[in-house]
């Protein structure tokens, strides 16, 4: 079949790398030119500079004769021609924090492509084709899309909701072995080319494959990514705070217990210092709007997102109130600006909101190391005289005062021994936001240094 992906972020590229992968002939469009020319380069590392995702890079040098990438809109208007299936993979942003969805992006892109519908087959529009709503977008989007094309005139289509519930850092890997495939379709004939476009996986005995209609198929991906974060947030605002509450609780003996109960399950059970990333803050606050806005309460909703703001808040605040540390005219390691482990996505990082109150705090200088994400980072934090970006950990721990891990980086595991074996007589304090030293906290206090960690009461100096 040949596919159309509209947005080549981290959804639209991923998406379209299976689809070339499964024999689909794939063509992706988007404005961004500078993306689009490091995703066609043929290099991995070049593409993986683009978009930070394991496997990537190799599956789109592999697939490069069935995938094309594009800025030039006349090439997708050829493509309409002969295609089946259209996947909208837009921005979806938040408008501020209100939890309304900017959709802008994504009615700009319908909008132009109703048009271009119009004129495919020489204007007989006789080709069906379907129009797929990949982004995360409003339960009533499917009815908003049809909208735009009937508005415009254009016939002998269908609009399908086929939800993304891949996981950054594994979506290659969550890609080609999925749990499960979500379609939302009205129509028969919809399902039909939906089964083409997911063959591999239609009669998978390992893969579920699920067919409701649209609107439940948004509203799925939503309520996943809900509860997905109800699970993280509850267990470090109410567990991890439990643990740095009594002394002689230590968070991962604790988790072990709870663990063993199936019912409970083990997914989420780990302690940090904020839940990230482009999706669960923007969907919980996104699911909050839509309910509230139709006259429904939300109030669990919100109080989950809340509940992660208050772990960032009461993490910060306790290098003062425990440690009665003062930040200002103080050297600062930071370690991770990414939202988590394996990705150079920094959407939702909590070091973006480290970093505003630092510079609010009047701190001297600020040492950053990110063995990915820095790039990214830098195009919001340029470096200055007081931000500085670092080679590796050991260059950014150099003379500091504070140490704040942020990101879940495996690497980080070792920084124990770095902090150990190289800081000299200097005793930073150490706040561990993902509890990547836990095993090293005793040996820590032994030596001199003081820790604030999440799932952890203070850990004050034994000398």
């Amino acid at each position: 079949m040949n596919i159309l992906y509209i947005g080549s972020g981290f959804v639209g590229a991923c998406s379209a790398a299976i689809s070339a992968s499964s024999g689909h002939n794939v063509l992706v469009y988007d404005i961004d030119e500078k993306k689009i020319k490091m995703l066609s380069s043929g290099d991995r590392g070049t593409i993986e500079s683009c978009l930070f995702e394991e496997g990537l890079g190799d599956l789109l040098v592999r697939n490069k004769e069935r995938i094309e990438f594009t800025a030039d809109y006349k090439k997708v208007e050829s493509f309409l021609d002969v295609c089946g299936a259209i996947f909208m993979c837009l921005p979806t942003p938040e408008i501020g924090e209100t939890g309304e969805s900017n959709l802008n992006y994504y009615f700009d892109a319908a909008d132009k492509l109703s048009q271009a519908l119009l004129n495919r087959n020489k204007k007989k529009q006789d080709k069906y084709i379907v129009i797929v709503n990949k982004s995360t977008v409003p339960i009533d989007m499917v009815d908003k899309t049809q909208e735009i094309m009937d508005k415009a005139g254009v016939k002998n289509y269908g609009v399908v909701s086929n939800p993304e519930f891949l996981v950054e850092g594994k979506a290659v890997q969550g890609s080609l072995k999925p749990d499960r495939v979500v379609v939302g379709a009205w129509k028969e004939e919809d399902f039909k080319i939906m089964r083409e476009v997911y063959e591999r996986f239609y009669n998978s005995p390992t893969v579920s494959y699920i067919e409701i209609n649209p609107k439940e198929a948004a509203a799925s991906k939503l309520l996943a990514n809900f509860y997905l974060a109800y699970k993280l947030i509850a267990c470090y605002d109410v567990i991890g705070r439990t643990c740095e509450t009594f002394e002689d609780l230590k968070f991962e003996n604790i988790r072990n217990v709870l663990v063993t109960d199936k019912r409970i399950g083990n997914w989420g059970f780990f302690d940090s210092l904020y839940a990230g990333g482009s999706c669960l803050v923007k969907d919980i606050r996104s699911l909050s709007h839509q309910l509230q806005t139709s006259g429904t309460d939300a109030s669990l909703v919100n109080e989950i997102y809340q509940g992660n703001k208050r772990q960032l808040e009461l993490f910060i605040s306790r290098a003062k109130n425990e440690a009665n540390f003062n930040w200002k005219d103080k050297k600062v390691a930071l370690l991770g600006v990414a939202f988590k482990r394996d990705t150079n996505d920094i959407r939702n990082s909590p070091s973006i909101d480290i970093m505003h109150f630092l510079n609010d705090n009047g701190i001297s200088e600020v040492s950053i190391f990110d063995p990915a994400a820095m790039e990214y980072f830098k195009q919001v934090f340029p470096e200055s005289k007081t931000i500085k970006y670092k080679d590796s950990e050991l260059e950014a721990l150099s003379d500091c005062d504070v140490v704040i891990i942020a990101t879940d980086w495996p690497q980080f595991k070792s920084l124990g021994d770095l902090i150990l074996e190289r800081v000299g007589n200097k005793k930073p304090l150490i706040m561990d936001g993902r509890r990547m030293l836990q095993h090293r906290y005793e040996d820590l206090q032994n030596a001199g240094f003081n820790i604030v960690a999440v799932g952890s009461p203070f850990l004050k100096a034994k000398k």
